[in-house]
């Protein structure tokens, strides 16, 4: 067989509100490829990955020579470790001719990382809602815009959920529950402009802000420049607004505004989600 690529999109995971049940596939993409030669894994990370596939369809393990290309950068709350793992995982499979049924992979990938709101969209494209026991997905409309603002540093998600409390007031909880359900239908009916005014959140993203300078400042803006909402994706420090029009001038907002408060000057991309889910190139 000759060399097997995937490309898998990136991902924005808790959309406010949803932490550790939302996320939406972004049209940025990462593209893994195993070429047709052993070679050793490059790290613990595509090892532990490879040892799932292998543990779970029972063959006899093997490295292969790896290569991962693309735009989706590294702890910037894009999903960047659901390309690398689902793209293995998917890669492997067609590599040892499926041994797995993709869903199984799909699987595989969420007990890696531990939760499913990046693995199910950047899997499926589109919104996602997900939970342990199930997943609903819809695609989304191009009219919608995401922009990103990807500030010059990383946040790492040990680091982002070591500064989250251990347990909430029950009213912010309550709170956060009736803004991720009406977000939830807002996508699920394409009815974009009910998202207005539903992203605040009380779990973590108080705490998140603090990694992130000029990020608060940077959301403030984003919606008093027209956006639907805006929010931190994943753990950061990636922002993230969402817009039906206006789009250029919410992203200069947003990159205003982080300058204006001493943050650094962020990467600014207006996407739109990607539909298509990880495909075999």
């Amino acid at each position: 067989m000759s060399a097997v690529s995937v490309r898998v999109p990136a991902t924005t995971a808790n959309l406010g509100p949803g932490f550790d049940c939302l996320g939406a596939a972004l049209a940025l993409y990462n593209t893994l490829t195993l070429l047709d030669k052993s070679a050793p894994w490059p790290d613990a990370f595509i090892a532990e990955t490879a040892a799932s596939f292998y543990g779970a369809c029972g063959l006899p393990a093997r490295s292969w020579d790896l290569r991962i290309t693309g735009d989706v950068p590294r702890s910037r709350g894009l999903g960047s470790s659901v390309t690398v793992r689902l793209g293995l995982l998917l890669a492997l499979n067609e590599r040892e001719n499926r041994p797995l049924p993709r869903e199984v992979l799909l699987d595989l990938t969420i007990a890696l990382e531990g939760h499913p709101d990046n693995a199910v969209p950047a899997f499926y494209g589109g919104f996602a809602a997900s939970a342990p026991n199930g997943h609903i997905r819809t695609p989304v409309d191009e009219t919608l815009k995401f922009i990103a603002a990807i500030p010059p540093f990383e946040v790492e998600t040990k680091k982002a959920r070591a500064v989250l409390p251990a347990s909430v007031p029950f009213a912010d909880a309550v709170r956060n529950l009736q803004q991720t359900a009406l977000l939830t239908a807002a996508f699920m009916d394409h009815n974009y402009p009910l998202l207005r005014g539903h992203f605040e959140d009380h779990l973590h993203q108080p705490h998140r802000l603090a990694l992130i300078p000029g990020g608060g400042s940077a959301i403030e803006a984003a919606v008093e420049a027209g956006a639907l909402g805006a929010c931190i994706s994943g753990s950061g420090s990636t922002l993230l607004a969402l817009t039906l029009h206006s789009e250029h001038m919410v992203a200069q907002a947003m990159k205003s505004a982080f300058t204006r408060q001493g943050g650094a000057e962020p990467l600014i991309h207006v996407l739109t989600a990607d539909n298509s889910g990880a495909v075999i190139c």
